[in-house]
């Protein structure tokens, strides 16, 4: 090579990397590997929520946390599911776990996320169905009068008043409204839906892929004080962040394989992790290898949406099988955590040790 050709090979080179750095200050802070051995700065609570006597948790994937402190979760009505129960499957707590008020009964068939708003209102998501009932997301004001539904009830479609399975829901800039639609079996439907505030559909976006900007089973949603739209891609076992006009920004793998995600008034970002696994595995139910994720073991990592940089990791106290911790995360205004158990049917609370 002539040195003339060199000189020019290093500018161009120089370039490439110049804008390389660019595009990433642009897309936000580094993706890298999830850590499994930062520090563990809580202390776990068990049987946190106290239920009626003789009732007893049924599976659970959402706790939130309302403007007044109080920590709303939703119970499978003592199962997996609520079609056929007398039982009222959301329940409202205070931050010792004592039973305050609940409502619901008779109304869903399979409850999945859950939003507390900044008016206090709840809302629901329901991924089960059957005829004439589930596949909608139901908002409560916080005494359980419904307010408004989105969907159809029964009808699974990709439609702009339709769903296949709702996931998640949140309320973002202005009182836009965000649907994660994204439960269906096999995941052959992923979308996020932004909804105006009165429940108009406005755009939709994303569809199964692993490249930037697409989405494989989005499971849960988080706002940060930026009004970046966080998206826990899970089968991708990344956290995908969008603007909260669908503007692909970046991802990030270094917190794991989210189920559940949420950000608090200091850009703390939560994420829990109830699925990786080493192994590799063949499911008619759920596609060969779900859930693998080499290297990462489960639990919940914590870190800023600043820098990205995880800070601290609660590990799964059975990190292997089934999925044995928090699928739904929240934290109250002391900064003690709230985990919501599929498998292990439970809230737990962590404070600080």
């Amino acid at each position: 090579m002539s040195p003339l050709i060199a000189s020019k090979f290093r500018i161009i080179i120089a370039l490439a990397m110049m804008l390389a750095g660019f595009a990433g200050t642009a897309h936000g802070q580094a993706s890298y590997p999830p850590p499994n051995d930062a520090p563990n700065p809580f202390k776990t609570i068990p049987n946190w929520g106290q239920l009626p006597e003789g009732r007893k948790w049924g599976s659970t994937a959402g706790v939130a946390v309302a403007p007044d402190g109080n920590i709303w979760a939703y119970d499978r009505c003592g199962a997996n599911g609520c079609d056929k129960s007398d039982l009222d499957p959301i329940l409202e707590f205070d931050t010792s776990g004592k039973l305050l008020k609940s409502f619901g009964a008779g109304m869903f068939m399979m409850p999945h996320g859950l939003l507390v708003d900044k008016q206090g209102n709840v809302w629901v998501t329901d991924t089960g169905k059957k005829e004439g009932k589930g596949l909608q997301i139901i908002k409560f004001s916080p005494e359980g009068k419904v307010l408004m539904t989105l969907g159809k009830a029964g009808v699974a479609a990709s439609g702009p008043d339709t769903f296949n399975a709702p996931s998640a829901v949140i309320v973002g800039k202005g009182g836009a409204i965000f649907v994660a639609d994204a439960h269906s079996p096999g995941c052959n439907v992923s979308r996020v839906i932004k909804f105006s505030k009165q429940g108009k559909f406005i755009k939709e976006w994303g569809h199964v892929g692993a490249g930037p900007g697409e989405t494989t089973c989005p499971h849960a949603f988080a706002i940060d004080s930026k009004g970046r739209l966080f998206v826990a891609d899970r089968s991708n076992n990344r956290i995908d962040i969008f603007t909260q006009d669908g503007k692909f920004l970046n991802s990030w793998t270094q917190f794991g394989r989210p189920s559940g995600i949420f950000i608090d008034k200091h850009d703390v970002l939560y994420s829990v992790d109830s699925e990786s696994t080493d192994k590799h595995t063949h499911s008619a139910t759920t596609g060969d290898d779900y859930g693998y994720n080499p290297g990462c073991q489960r639990g919940m990592r914590i870190g800023s949406v600043k820098d990205g940089k995880v800070t601290a990791f609660i590990p799964d106290p059975a990190p292997s099988g089934a999925t044995s911790a928090a699928e739904g995360v929240t934290v109250d205004r002391d900064g003690n955590l709230y985990g919501a158990e599929v498998g292990p049917r439970d809230i737990k609370k962590y404070v600080k040790q």
